[in-house]
């Protein structure tokens, strides 16, 4: 039978704890994961379990139970959520209708009520999961999905096939709505190596792009296709500066298809276009992005114009030859995988040019590529390729062995240093992130919308380059940097507690006690006292 989780939050433990022990929710195929007496502690509970069912009162502390539910419907929109409350006023009920709360129920609830309530959750949930993990629904939605003429016109355009002249006439007459001043192609990859057991590869990847349709279609005005055996999400944006939230929508649904059905999918977002035509560049630098996975991780967003900016403008895959494998390779690949890349090109090369004027411009094509893919990554031609007028006098010259030596050495170099390059940039992000809070800590408004907004960075890529490097996220490291000063402020100065709380950012006294407390384990005036007494 399947089991759900269950949050539970009240700010009154007697209620807590009445609704524990009253109800067998075992019996009813739900497990209590946690409680919280209050929205910010739910908020908390809720990124690390990421329960199927959340029920909330609504008056609390620091944030009501309304404006949690807000929070949850958009943060984590596959959690039920059910409102329990003593207040029946209209405007709370009208609220909690348009937020799609699952129930809104008055106290006192009886144990009989929320049993019958809960029963009717499990029975529709049960059915939700049935229908998104049905093998005969996946394949009638895969044998109905985009018309074929639909895929080749998506495809053809990718491949720079669609004459421009020829555009409007194919947007009408297969009837694709494409008029937005700006295009983004979406790389959707998903791993076929983790699939549950009732679905076979084909089929979770259809279960993707449905939950993907579900997700996307309304908002992005997106289009879907295969390619190359990926989704290709087209979404229409109105401004470049939607990029970033389109950045952390997708992250939310990466998260989401995981938890859901347990797929492991990874989004590339390309870079932005202005004109159709040019959507064979925003694929090809998604396709970029999704390569990226080896270094920053699956299952999430990466957004190309975040992690190789100079890439996203001029590095240009569509050209299928070995040169290119070979620089993807350096970028994504490993040692082995670099060297036979290296020795495969020079495979090609020296069965193509069988005589030396033809080995020769072979060569200095491979210089120049090679010169251009550096200047490219904003790397130092001098220090990996020398000088380059000497180079194309003697490269050529060099036996087959030695010019393998060679291009491997160079191949290598390059990786190590776009790699060191990666990560400095990764560091200067934070150490941005940390200067900027040194300087306003003390900004009550402060948020991490605030600062990934003035960085140029979305959401989702900053907290996690974030985490990756300091070891904790953004909120944390704010939270526990103001504390420190407050704790500074308590024993240095004679100020109130109060005018410590402003001082550090809070603009509320009684919730800057509780995250004192939460961190040092007594409240700031109990601290201060105690190290009074223990310096006399």
């Amino acid at each position: 039978m399947e089991k759900y989780t269950l949050l539970i939050v009240d700010d009154e433990a007697e209620v807590l704890q009445v609704m524990i022990k009253k109800i067998n929710w075992e019996s009813l195929g739900f497990t209590v994961i946690g409680t919280a007496d209050n929205g910010l502690k739910a908020i908390e509970m809720m990124e690390k379990y990421q329960p199927d069912v959340m029920m909330t009162d609504i008056r609390m502390p620091y944030m009501d139970g309304l404006e949690l539910s807000q929070r949850v419907r958009t943060e984590f929109p596959a959690t039920k959520i059910l409102i329990f409350s003593g207040f029946d006023e209209f405007e709370y009920v009208k609220e909690a209708l348009r937020l799609e709360v699952g129930e809104y129920i008055l106290k006192p609830v009886s144990s009989i009520e929320l049993t019958e309530i809960f029963t009717q959750l499990k029975v529709k949930l049960d059915q939700e999961i049935s229908e998104s993990r049905n093998v005969e629904n996946l394949e009638v939605f895969y044998q109905e999905s985009l018309p074929l003429m639909q895929n080749n016109f998506y495809s053809n355009l990718l491949e720079g096939r669609i004459k421009e002249e020829d555009l409007d006439k194919y947007l009408v007459n297969y009837q694709i709505p494409l008029n937005a001043p700006y295009y983004c192609c979406l790389v959707l990859h998903t791993s076929l190596s983790q699939v549950p057991d009732e679905l076979n590869p084909v089929l979770m990847a259809t279960s993707v792009q449905q939950q993907a349709q579900k997700y996307f279609s309304t908002k992005w005005q997106a289009h879907f296709f295969s390619y190359l055996g990926e989704t290709i999400i087209l979404v229409q944006l109105q401004n470049t500066q939607d990029l970033s939230e389109l950045t952390d929508e997708c992250d939310r649904f990466c998260k989401y298809v995981l938890h859901l059905i347990k797929a492991v999918v990874t989004i590339g977002i390309g870079q932005i276009c202005d004109t159709i035509i040019k959507l064979e560049q925003s694929y090809t630098s998604g396709r970029m992005a999704v390569s990226y996975r080896g270094i920053y991780g699956a299952s999430r967003v990466i957004n190309i114009n975040e992690v190789a900016p100079q890439e996203a403008e001029q590095y240009n895959l569509t050209n299928e030859t070995d040169i290119s494998d070979l620089f993807k390779k350096i970028h994504t690949g490993s040692k082995r995988e670099i060297e036979d890349s290296a020795n495969h090109f020079l495979d090609h090369l020296y069965a193509q040019a069988q005589l030396f004027h033809q080995h020769t411009v072979a060569v200095s094509e491979l210089i120049g590529d090679l010169y251009q893919f550096t200047t490219n990554n904003s790397l130092s031609v001098e220090e990996i390729l020398g000088n380059i007028k000497e180079l194309y006098l003697w490269l050529p010259d060099l036996n087959p062995e030695a010019l393998r030596k060679w291009l491997v050495e160079v191949s290598l170099t390059l990786n190590e240093k776009l790699a060191s390059a990666r990560n400095s940039s990764t560091q200067t992000l934070v150490l941005k992130a940390q200067e900027y809070v040194r300087h306003h800590f003390s900004d009550t408004s402060l948020s991490l919308d605030d600062l990934t907004e003035i960085l140029g960075v979305s959401n989702s890529y900053f907290s996690s380059i974030f985490k990756k490097v300091t070891g904790e996220t953004f909120i944390s490291y704010l939270t526990n940097y103001r504390l420190n000063i407050a704790s500074r402020l308590l024993l240095e100065t004679d100020e109130k507690s109060y005018v410590i709380s402003e001082k550090v950012g809070y603009a509320d006294p009684n919730y800057f006690s509780y995250v004192f407390k939460r961190r040092f384990g007594q409240s700031p005036l109990k601290y201060r006292m105690g190290h009074e007494v223990s310096e006399t």
